[in-house]
């Protein structure tokens, strides 16, 4: 989160376990964590299904009182899109989010009224491309491909600093930052590497990410690291 004192995360205990069986174990959801005297507490397990239910929960985003979340639920057929609210400490009243399926809404980060995510929709520059849409009048609008960030690569898992000056993707386990001048976003330019992705920032724009760990062509772990901004 901005204030740097509460991390959510997704946890599965074996990256290689299908999706199939991740959903009955248990313990694959999204978790929470909270900074006390500077050390992290142990992460606890976000619950967003009544009880006795099935579902497998991921791609959190958190924004004040509100979460996105995608899940692949009893009840519904593939992976949609829900929000839950945060009420006396617990998150509830769990709903579908209002986007359109057309638009094929992947990883996501909203930014005022802007709704960034990553989608294979066509269209794009080739494999996952980063789109924006705008919300007007309670809707979002149709998405435009953000093109000065995108190549016939996979780009993804936008975070959109918290003044909006900085778009930070992934592509290629590396992590990549956008700055907007003019109201355009430039080029990406290589920040951190190898073999990370999924970046949030805080207040002090310290970046938060997923490192991955793999031997040979296979992963079999990813933790969370940061990376503190030098101060001048």
């Amino acid at each position: 989160m901005p204030d740097g004192d509460t991390l959510y995360i997704f946890f599965t205990p074996d990256v290689k376990v299908p999706v199939e069986k991740q959903v009955i174990d248990g313990v694959t959801g999204i978790y929470v964590s909270k900074k006390v005297n500077n050390e992290w507490t142990e992460p606890e397990r976000v619950m967003l299904q009544d009880k006795g239910k099935l579902a497998l929960d991921g791609c959190e985003f958190v924004q004040g009182d509100t979460m996105l979340f995608c899940s692949a639920r009893e009840g519904y057929t593939g992976i949609h899109w829900f929000t839950a609210e945060l009420k006396d400490g617990k998150w509830q009243g769990w709903k579908n989010a209002d986007f359109k399926p057309e638009y094929e809404v992947g990883e996501l980060h909203i930014y005022n009224d802007e709704l960034y995510f990553h989608s294979s929709r066509p269209g794009g520059e080739g494999g996952l491309d980063i789109w924006v849409s705008k919300n007007v009048n309670g809707e979002w609008g149709e998405p435009k491909n953000v093109e000065p960030v995108n190549s016939e690569r996979n780009e993804g898992w936008p975070f959109v600093s918290q003044d909006g000056s900085e778009l930070w993707i992934s592509k290629d386990y590396v992590l990549w930052r956008s700055k907007k001048i003019d109201n355009e976003w430039t080029k990406p330019e290589l920040m951190i590497s190898p073999l990370t992705g999924e970046a949030s920032l805080d207040n002090e724009g310290n970046v938060y990410f997923t490192h991955h760990f793999f031997k040979g062509d296979e992963m079999i772990e990813a933790d969370i690291y940061i990376a503190e901004k030098v101060k001048p």
